[in-house]
């Protein structure tokens, strides 16, 4: 199973899942470059995931349904968050935490998270057996998302739930956000060495034109800042700041976030 990278817009990435005959996109916010990507590998789609109702997420579902059917698949079954099926035109088949999808042509089984925070319907796909995450715009390389329907202790749960799948996990975020969540957190760490060194190497990947996506688990571990918000150094930062009151993980999440909102 391979993963491509499809960029679109200004820092998007839409992700088609295939075993070079077969594919599924993840989040086509725009039609046009997936139908290029999938003529140009020769794939033929097979199913669309959806993660979330924003508009770079959904906007190419429905002409990328239409011109993908064929004969082999008339109808593109097309996956996302039942709590938000009202607002995904094109939606066929909705989905909760706990459920499974299964794409047959691929042989590819995902698990359905439910990740609220972001959005509150957003939801997460997980291959176990291949290691892939697919999670939208809740945990980002370095960072997570912004908070526009749900709450801090939303998002807490939805990150924990996802800090706790194996530490080799790929994960497929949907955007390229990496430096400037990476520049906040070494002034919120400045001490995390394994912070320091990954800087210096998404430095140069980005220097070379690559993409710093995906990521693993372990690493947003070792140096992500919104699953470190318990950690000693984080805790003094945002009293230093001013920013704390309780020390608790939703309060340090939460001004951690609302930190990262207005950092330049």
């Amino acid at each position: 199973m391979d993963v491509l990278a499809v960029p679109a817009f200004d820092d998007n990435y839409l992700w088609i899942i295939h075993d070079g005959r077969h594919a599924a996109v993840v989040d086509p916010g725009d039609a046009v470059p997936v139908l290029a990507a999938l003529q140009a590998e020769g794939l033929t789609l097979a199913a669309i995931l959806l993660t979330h109702h924003h508009a770079d997420h959904v906007g190419g579902v429905l002409e990328l349904a239409r011109s993908a059917v064929s004969d082999a698949f008339p109808n593109i079954p097309v996956y996302g968050p039942a709590r938000e099926h009202s607002r995904i035109k094109g939606m066929t088949i909705p989905l909760h935490g706990n459920d499974e999808v299964k794409i047959a042509s691929l042989g590819l089984s995902l698990q359905v998270i439910d990740v609220p925070g972001h959005t509150l319907g957003h939801i997460a796909y997980y291959a176990a057996d291949q290691g892939l995450l697919f999670c939208g715009d809740t945990l980002f390389a370095g960072g997570c998302g912004r908070l526009f329907e749900g709450t801090p202790a939303q998002m807490v749960q939805s990150l924990t739930r996802l800090a706790s799948l194996p530490g080799d996990t790929q994960v497929y975020c949907a955007h390229e956000y990496t430096l400037s969540n990476l520049k906040f957190a070494a002034e919120v760490e400045p001490g995390n060495e394994a912070l320091t060194a990954r800087i210096l190497r998404e430095r140069a990947r980005r220097e070379r034109g690559e993409a710093t996506v995906p990521t693993s688990i372990a690493l947003e571990r070792a140096t992500n800042p919104f699953l470190r918000t318990g950690e000693k150094e984080i805790l003094e930062s945002l009293q230093k700041a001013g920013r704390l009151a309780q020390l608790d993980d939703v309060s340090s999440f939460a001004a951690l976030r609302e930190w990262k909102n207005t950092y330049r």
